[in-house]
């Protein structure tokens, strides 16, 4: 049974995200109530976007500091299976530190700074320009590797 949750967790998850953007009973508390189980119910099946989404909503709109807490623990989760949001989220948390759960660890927010970058994330690849050039996050200062990263943001269309 473990087995046929996880390969309907996408679905799920699928399922909840649309109901959460939907318009339909937009501020009830009975809605978001199911919609959080559902979230939580994909994500403990193995699905992703839905530890993603999940950990994002919980860290950043929960309603107390266990709630934020565990919505790190899920975004952490979300990053290890290669979320690059999650990623991204996961070196601001390990760069700053989170209560006592999460202590400021520079060698962990560079590894996922690192991740997300090499997936695109703009404001990952940017943390990492800037870290490069005044040897943050535990780096010494590297204009060669600040200047790789550099070539790694897309090009902005010129303004007319």
């Amino acid at each position: 049974m473990r087995w046929l949750m996880h390969l309907l967790s996408p679905v799920i998850f699928w399922f909840a995200f649309a109901l959460f953007r939907s318009s339909l009973l937009k501020r009830s508390e009975r809605k978001h109530r199911f919609v959080m189980k559902v979230f939580r119910l994909a994500a403990d099946n193995g699905s992703t976007r839905a530890l993603s989404v999940y950990g994002h909503l919980l860290h950043f709109r929960g309603e107390d500091v266990q709630n934020k807490i565990q919505g790190a623990i899920y975004l952490q989760r979300a990053a290890d299976q290669g979320d690059m949001k999650a990623q991204y989220q996961m070196g601001r948390v390990f760069e700053d530190g989170f209560e006592h759960y999460f202590q400021p660890n520079a060698e962990k927010s560079y590894h996922y700074y690192a991740a997300a970058a090499g997936q695109g994330h703009q404001l990952a690849i940017r943390r990492l320009i800037e870290a490069n050039e005044k040897g943050e996050l535990g780096i010494e200062v590297n204009e060669q590797e600040a200047e790789r990263w550099s070539q790694a943001l897309p090009d902005l269309p010129s303004a007319r």
